[in-house]
């Protein structure tokens, strides 16, 4: 490939990153290609998957050929533990089995009425924070960071059955953590990361005394703690369910306990106490981020595009009931399913802002991918940010923000693509997200509530758009706009 730097390769970056613009324009430019190799910097090759083919067989047919750099584990680990996420053949086969039946929609659609309750709760909170303002339609909301609390609690009752109210209190320890492992790293540290990974070896650069580094265990031994301690609580309320179920005991179990993904695991009978804490710390760091990220992509689209806003308030008040009529109104999965131009505004925005840009794959042995020698080793990038918006698999408006191309007959789960492997959100396979049907359920029942009750515009609607990327991507500002109570719902 031409224009090609032995510092910088074909990137233009000195650090690791997603070069999402020019993956895409490499798309463009060379549109029957199905593999496309490109160098970083220092000259590490990458491979990057692009035809639905290829695609197919990285992430379905021979998924287990492929599986996650050490670079990728040892940056995420701290994170998210060393759950389902991470593991890999046999291990994450015997993981994903047992944890299906949480992720199920007949059990997913139980949790329906969380996400609902946690959106009203933020919305209802957002309302009393406008109304404290002498001026409250010049008020301005940082959706992200309302979002990130919303998510974290639903996600930790979900998850586990334990509220920890962030929404209600900010400054708790969960949530004070999560924001420290989730900031950014400064351009020292990531120059550092860089000279470590070339010279070193990653766990060497984790174990230096650098405040970052300090940051990330102390957070991540705090997490790893609390989840430890509601296991040991949940196997116990389990284990006296069950012995009154034996003992014909009349006495009430909370519901949680029957719907939360902890209790499906746990009944599974297939994880030893510190996996269990693996997988509670990898829901609770990709289920709350993820979907907070997408929620700030849709408040910002919407505020981009005032008709779209106002076409889907229409639609969310003729069918849904006001959240202040909670708790006696209980709302359904159905309903919230049911509505055409609501799915369609979230499954847009999935793919033109997709919150996980990047994935990478190693070559865990020798393979190949359309006919093409993939040595052991090789290290492949899949790109959700670039296929999401090609013009091969979209059309010729494939960069244009349309909740349209969702909408008619056949389109609503497609988009009108005629490839599943053109929506790289969720990736797809046995290493697909196993959370899509939860993440779904609790953006469409977020964006609802929200854009039910507020009219939002963008505080600067001229500004560049800058992005924070870190596990997800994000507006650098968490979206920081006008948010007015629009009445009568």
């Amino acid at each position: 490939m031409q224009g090609r730097s032995w510092i910088k390769g074909n990137t233009q970056s000195l650090f690791i990153e997603s070069p999402g613009s020019r993956c895409l324009r490499w798309m463009q430019e060379m549109p029957d290609a199905e593999l496309i190799r490109y160098y970083l910097v220092g000259n590490m090759e990458r491979i990057l998957v692009v035809s639905p083919k290829a695609l197919s067989e990285v992430l379905t047919l021979k998924s287990y050929d492929f599986r996650k750099p050490d670079l990728a584990r040892i940056s995420l680990e701290r994170i998210t533990g060393n759950g389902v996420l991470l593991a890999e053949g046999d291990e994450h086969k015997r993981q994903r089995k047992n944890l299906m039946p949480a992720f199920a929609y007949r059990h997913v659609k139980n949790l329906y009425p969380v996400f609902w309750a946690k959106a009203a709760e933020m919305v209802q909170m957002i309302g009393d924070e406008l109304r404290r303002e002498p001026k409250s339609e010049d008020k301005t909301i940082i959706a992200g960071d309302w979002a990130s609390r919303a998510t974290l609690d639903a996600i930790s009752i979900a998850s586990m059955g334990r509220d920890f109210d962030t929404l209600r209190d900010p400054d708790n320890e969960l949530n004070n953590h999560y924001r420290r492992l989730l900031m950014e790293p400064s351009v020292a540290i990531r120059i550092l990361f860089l000279v470590a990974m070339f010279l070193v070896d990653l766990r060497f650069f984790q174990m230096l005394p650098l405040k970052r580094n300090r940051d990330v265990k102390e957070a991540s031994v705090y997490i790893r703690t609390v989840a430890r301690q509601l296991v040991r609580e949940k196997k116990e309320r389990l284990e006296k369910k069950t012995r009154d179920a034996n003992s014909n005991s009349n006495e009430t179990v909370m519901a949680s306990d029957d719907i939360d993904i902890m209790s499906v695991a746990l009944t599974s009978g297939g994880f030893s106490e510190e996996n269990l804490v693996d997988q509670m710390m990898t829901f609770l760091a990709a289920g709350h981020e993820t979907t907070a990220s997408a929620f700030q992509w849709v408040v910002y689209a919407l505020c981009k595009h005032p008709e779209i806003q106002s076409r889907l308030r229409d639609e969310i008040r003729a069918n849904l009931p006001s959240p202040s009529s909670l708790p006696t109104t209980t709302i359904s999965a159905s309903v919230i399913d049911s509505l055409p131009y609501l799915n369609a505004v979230c499954n847009e925005t999935l793919r033109f802002y997709p919150s996980v840009p990047l994935t990478i794959r190693e070559a865990a042995r020798d393979t190949t991918i359309v006919g093409q020698h993939i040595p052991k080793g090789s290290i492949l990038v899949l790109a959700p940010e670039a296929t999401n918006r090609s013009k091969e698999l979209w059309g010729e408006d494939a960069d244009k923000f349309n909740p349209e191309r969702w909408m008619g007959p056949g389109r609503a789960n497609t988009g009108g693509a005629e490839t599943n492997y053109a929506f790289l959100s969720f990736l797809h396979g046995p290493r697909g997200c196993i959370g899509q049907g939860f993440a779904k359920g609790e953006l469409a029942c977020m964006v609802a509530v929200a854009v039910g009750r507020f009219e939002m515009e963008l505080k600067n609607p001229d500004a560049e758009l800058k992005t924070r990327r870190g596990v997800t991507v994000s507006p650098i500002d968490g979206v920081e706009a006008k948010f007015k109570v629009v009445e009568g719902w």
